[in-house]
């Protein structure tokens, strides 16, 4: 049974944002990964557009979601799902940390307003 302990996930940071991942192909998943998103306070993440869809659970702090143009203020405990395709914005209004939890498939890119592609090493 593949386990991944806190010391082993691995740690990136992009756009302000830190992801911290425990499930993906280099831990044994096939299908699947899985990170806990780390958001400071008053952080904004640029728009982009999902290949894959996405599932997010808030662990703490107050996260603001939008998808394709639909912004919504989630709690701790409260979960959205982005489909694939769609565009998809993530920030925190507040001043505290905020953090949740994220799960998508590998393979998942992100094409930002320049048309550039993402392929995050978390989910690859």
């Amino acid at each position: 049974m593949p386990v991944v302990t806190a010391a082993e996930a691995v740690v990136h940071e992009m756009h302000g944002l830190r992801f911290v991942s425990y499930i993906l192909p280099a831990h044994g998943s096939k299908e699947l990964c899985a990170w806990r998103g780390e958001i400071p306070g008053g952080t904004v993440g640029p728009a982009h557009t999902i290949t894959r869809e996405e599932v997010f659970l808030v662990l703490s702090g107050t996260v603001r979601i939008s998808i394709d143009g639909e912004a919504s203020t989630l709690a701790p405990g409260d979960a959205a799902v982005a489909p694939a395709g769609s565009s998809l914005g993530v920030s925190n209004p507040t001043e505290e940390p905020a953090t949740m939890w994220v799960t998508t498939s590998v393979g998942l890119e992100a094409v930002l307003a320049d048309g550039s592609r993402i392929s995050p090493p978390w989910v690859s």
